[in-house]
């Protein structure tokens, strides 16, 4: 009704049945909402061991995919195997997930974990200790083989479209959004038990997956935790246009899968467009690359990386970190001085308490804190952890010094590292050697360095090899040596135990040693690939080129009195396959510049003419790597 100023309000008359229900409505408005219970296993603020591990539930799905890789006429299906608490009806939980080639052929962790069944093909044991620890603390663990591994039909196709096609559909399946099935074909749904977020977690390939799976933008996916993992697949076989080693990928897919008659399309296609011949950057590399896509990451990501893993090598996460802080993804980092290596295996403590906060924050949605701590934790020296607002560290620049001021020449010997590096003030054939120092005061590097050259090559090409040397005497991780760990005789346990799969590991501790040097930094390029990794560019023998050589990412403090190297060779017969050309490179100092991130003061000086830095000797040559350059991410 309307009301006329200065008039009165006359009553209307309402309906007797429509009077109780606005009264009925007006009391049920007026009485607040009973506050929704938190589930059992969330105290305190924090998730806690209330469900029996013994009393899981464990059970197998097979999930389809979209894809058909094997081309027999049916859509793939992944398996994935669940550990999850039995909840009271209604309870749902998050699901942390690792996505693996290895659960068959190669182990996971420190110890080798292979997955287990019973008698009835049911998962009896989980490798790692993720579902120990979690699953009584309310989370699912999910163990899911990759398209053409272990249980899984399909294709292994090393990186590519299938591998995350199955992976991710895991998650749609766990978020409603894809068909599963029981052994005998019976569907199955998570709906139930299933909140539907994912942590995905790995080391080295699987978290490989969890990058890849994240770039599809996947809804669902909560958080990913990367470790020692590969963000570019070309990056990991080819160093700027020089082959690792040849037939990778088929070396790869032969390892983790025994499906290769079923696969032949698939395993022609990883032989022969993977352009061996060329080291090119093409459609089958780009399909692997996940960095372009980091616009479409939904997740928050932690990663997880040895400063000195040689296998998968730092700008794989240095990259993927640069590309994500541009999309302005939540991250966080840790880095450790060690090899390819499990942050379980090196700070086994604080990265369980760290994890489990993680996961309480972005999969329960826990507010604990974790994402107010500094976003950086670099291991400075052996068991020394520090803590910084971001990585690289806040005010790095780009500090720029030339190499000399005359023209040097070298032609390729092929060096071992030990006999390129060792006393680069002597004369040694096949390499150049230029010394900054000795420092007057300490230099933090953090971040990616670069060479950039101005040559001459009487070759169509060579390879540019290039190593940043500390010339000094200090404590370090020994990680040419068991990756820079060792496994101890005691153990300790990380969650609950059955029979079938307890919660035990053996400890792990840091190698050390004293040495007189240590190569800080590698990088290689194939220098006919100097204009475009997607093409190459011959060198003409009277013409002068600039090339840059981009050096892994690093992050260490040379001591004031140490002296800086720049050790320059070509042809690297650890590290890649590119062959001994014969090439002469003759070396324009004074136009050409090392490129360092440092913070605060930085006074690079060339070493006094004259000046001596000697090394022990050179170790035999047999202590190097093995001849056979391919390793498994793993």
């Amino acid at each position: 009704m309307s009301i006329v100023p200065g008039r009165t309000a006359m009553p209307v008359a309402v309906p007797r049945a429509l009077l109780v229900a606005l009264v009925v409505l007006a009391g049920l408005l007026s009485v607040p909402a009973p506050a929704s219970a938190a589930p059992p296993f969330i105290r305190g603020g924090e998730t806690v061991p209330v469900y029996d591990y013994a009393d899981a539930i464990r059970e197998s799905v097979w999930v389809q995919t979209p894809t058909d890789a094997d081309r027999d006429g049916v859509p793939d299906r992944v398996a994935v195997d669940l550990v999850r608490p039995r909840t009271a009806a209604g309870v749902k939980v998050p699901i942390i997930m690792d996505a693996s080639p290895y659960y068959a052929c190669c182990g996971r962790g420190n110890e080798g974990e292979l997955k287990q069944y019973d008698a009835q093909g049911v998962i009896s044991k989980a490798p790692l200790f993720y579902d120990n620890y979690f699953v009584p603390r309310g989370y699912a663990f999910a163990a899911v083989d990759l398209s053409g591994t272990s249980r899984s039909t399909g294709c292994e196709d090393v990186g590519g479209p299938a591998e995350v096609a199955g992976a991710r559909a895991a998650i749609d399946w766990l978020n409603g959004r894809a068909r599963g099935f029981t052994a005998d074909g019976t569907p199955v749904s998570a709906r139930s038990w299933s909140t539907g977020k994912v942590g995905m977690i790995g080391k080295s390939w699987d978290g490989s997956v969890a990058n890849g799976v994240a770039a599809t933008g996947v809804r669902g996916l909560e958080t990913i935790v990367p470790i020692s993992a590969i963000s570019s697949w070309y990056d990991y076989m080819r160093y700027n246009g020089s082959l690792r080693s040849s037939g990778y990928p088929n070396y790869l897919q032969s390892v983790v899968s025994d499906r290769l008659t079923e696969c032949a399309a698939v395993t022609s296609s990883l032989a022969t467009d993977s352009a061996d011949d060329t080291g090119d950057y093409n459609a089958f590399w780009r399909a692997r690359d996940y960095r372009p896509a980091a616009g479409r990451v939904r997740a928050s990501v932690f990663v997880v990386h040895g400063l000195n893993d040689l296998n998968v090598a730092t700008p794989q996460f240095a990259a993927w970190w640069q590309e994500l802080a541009e999309q302005g993804v939540p991250r966080k980092i840790w880095l450790h001085r060690t090899g390819h290596v499990d942050p379980f295996d090196v700070r086994r403590a604080e990265w369980v308490d760290t994890l489990h906060q993680w996961f309480d924050y972005w999969l329960q949605g826990l507010h604990n804190g974790v994402m107010a701590q500094p976003r950086a934790t670099i291991e400075t020296a052996p068991g020394v952890f520090t803590a910084a607002r971001d990585w690289p560290l806040p005010g790095t620049r780009k500090v720029s010094v030339p190499l000399g001021s005359a023209v040097a020449s070298y032609t390729d010997a092929s060096l071992t590292e030990d006999a390129a590096v060792a006393s680069p003030s002597e004369e040694v054939a096949g390499r150049l050697a230029v010394l900054y120092g000795p420092l007057r005061a300490p230099l933090r590097i953090s971040g990616s360095p670069s060479v950039r050259l101005r040559i001459r090559v009487d070759r169509p090409t060579t390879q540019l090899t290039a190593r940043l040397v500390d010339y000094g005497t200090a404590t370090r991780v020994d990680y040419g040596t068991g990756e820079g760990v060792r496994t101890l005789a005691t153990e300790s346990c990380w969650g609950a135990s059955t029979a079938a799969d307890d919660a035990c590991y053996r400890d792990v501790a840091e190698r050390v040693v004293t040495s007189d040097h240590e190569v800080l930094t590698r990088g290689w390029l194939d220098a006919a690939h100097h204009v475009s990794l997607r093409f190459t560019t011959p060198l003409r023998p009277d013409r002068w080129y600039t090339v840059t050589v981009p050096l892994s990412a690093y992050d260490v403090t040379v001591a004031a009195g140490h002296t800086l190297g720049l050790v320059l060779t070509q042809s690297d017969p650890e590290f890649t396959e590119a062959p001994n050309t014969g090439a002469t490179v003759r070396v324009d100092l004074a136009a050409s510049r090392l490129v360092l991130p440092v913070t605060g003061r930085a006074t690079l000086t060339p070493a006094p003419a004259g000046a001596t830095v000697t090394t022990a000797p050179v170790a035999p040559a047999e202590r190097r790597a093995p001849a056979d350059r391919r390793q498994l991410p793993q």
